[in-house]
């Protein structure tokens, strides 16, 4: 769940889907279910959302951020198409879990090497995403 925010007096609560695929082994994909409307996915550096809970990253039309730098809280996320945009707050827990799960699966740096065992990741994203969802 992040808090999809509004205005500075407004943000609701929303389910967002973070996602990692072998096969785009650069990327991270966040799906953000607002109510009413069909779910929008937004892919984006894996580097930058690691960078990002830590410090002010990104250009253009995405950005990370963490609320505090010198506390591991909450993270802002800024997407913009054009002039429109979206601003999320997370706390920096899960994604942090989350950006874990994807280095056991392909450690920053190595994700050139992946040829070799694509087939074999997808299989052990799913067991332990799998695993993540039973232990709560």
């Amino acid at each position: 769940m992040m808090s999809f925010l509004v205005s500075e007096e407004l943000s609701f609560r929303i389910p967002v889907e973070l996602g990692y695929e072998s096969r785009d082994p650069y990327a991270v994909r966040l799906t953000f279910h607002l109510p009413g409307d069909a779910p929008v996915t937004w892919a984006f550096g894996r580097e930058l959302l690691i960078d990002g809970v830590g410090r002010p990253c990104g250009e253009g039309d995405v950005r990370v951020s963490p609320v505090d730098p010198d506390v591991l809280g909450e993270v802002l996320i800024r997407l913009q198409v054009g002039g429109d945009q979206a601003l999320f707050r997370s706390s920096a827990a899960p994604l942090v879990a989350f950006l874990d799960r994807t280095d056991k699966l392909v450690p920053l740096g190595q994700e050139g090497a992946l040829a070799d065992f694509d087939a074999h990741l997808d299989e052990a994203l799913d067991r332990i995403l799998a695993e993540e969802r039973s232990t709560g």
